[in-house]
């Protein structure tokens, strides 16, 4: 189950102090297991934190597609850990960590 449900980050592991960046985080995909998209399964959000800090959210309505992939344009005043949430509507809120690639460490400078 972790395969269709945990969030990857995909960013540079250093930026410049307050110049914008792109962060992409895709929803499952390990292996090629796929989370479906379908009415009664799907995806309803994915959130984005700067520590513990919620910086950016997009929402999700139930429609066919093939996998979920979100990019947000951030910038960051200081290093920190960025981390990657999901909730599936079945099955909760999903979590990755630096092991999984749900959460990745960015160096400021």
């Amino acid at each position: 189950m972790e395969k269709k449900h945990l969030p990857i980050i995909d960013a540079p592991s250093t930026v410049e102090k307050g110049k914008p960046f792109l962060v992409k985080v895709k929803v499952g995909g390990i292996d090629g297991v796929e989370h479906p998209n379908m009415l009664g399964h799907w995806i309803n959000w994915v959130e984005l934190y700067a520590g513990e800090i919620p910086i950016a959210k997009v929402n999700f309505a139930p429609i066919i597609s093939d996998g979920y992939e979100v990019t947000f344009k951030i910038s960051l005043e200081e290093s920190t850990v960025l981390k990657a949430r999901e909730y599936c509507n079945l099955h909760g809120v999903w979590e990755g960590d630096e092991i999984t690639g749900g959460a990745k460490k960015i160096t400021v400078k």
